[in-house]
């Protein structure tokens, strides 16, 4: 049974987190760069938002009778596309931030920090954007 509940505490989380990120994001590359304890805030943001966009993916798609655990996290953003819940353009976009909280999980390869300082914006974006579509989702169903 779909937890909306659930789900929608999960979406005011990202929310929370997302409000925390907008005050990194005019930081120069050097500021977030070469600040230790600023750019590790920032990778905990941005780890954070996409597990918990995760953990509402597994819930839908496992709720909605698509699948069953385990299940590629990358393919979990293309999953909700096939249940309409997420565009697919964006679905795909959207599912390459899990390269990035892989990286910054197990650290198997460095972080290019050009990519990682676009990420700040791209993740404000992104996952706003999420957000209104599960919302939406929600809503109509």
């Amino acid at each position: 049974m779909l937890d909306k509940k659930l789900i929608k505490e999960k979406i005011k989380l990202i929310q929370e987190d997302l409000l925390h990120l907008k005050d990194y994001q005019n930081l120069s590359f050097d500021e977030v760069a070469k600040n230790y304890a600023t750019h590790k805030v920032i990778e905990r943001i941005i780890e954070v938002v996409i597990n918990e966009a995760i953990d509402i993916n597994q819930h839908l798609i496992v709720e909605l009778g698509k699948g069953k655990l385990p299940f590629d996290y990358k393919e979990s953003f293309l999953l909700l596309a096939e249940l309409g819940v997420l565009p697919q353009k964006f679905a795909e976009k959207i599912s390459q931030s899990v390269g990035l909280r892989n990286i910054l999980v197990h650290q198997y390869r460095k972080l290019d920090e050009k990519i990682f300082y676009h990420s700040i914006k791209d993740c404000l974006k992104q996952y706003s954007l999420y957000c209104g579509y599960i919302i939406k989702y929600l809503d109509k169903n």
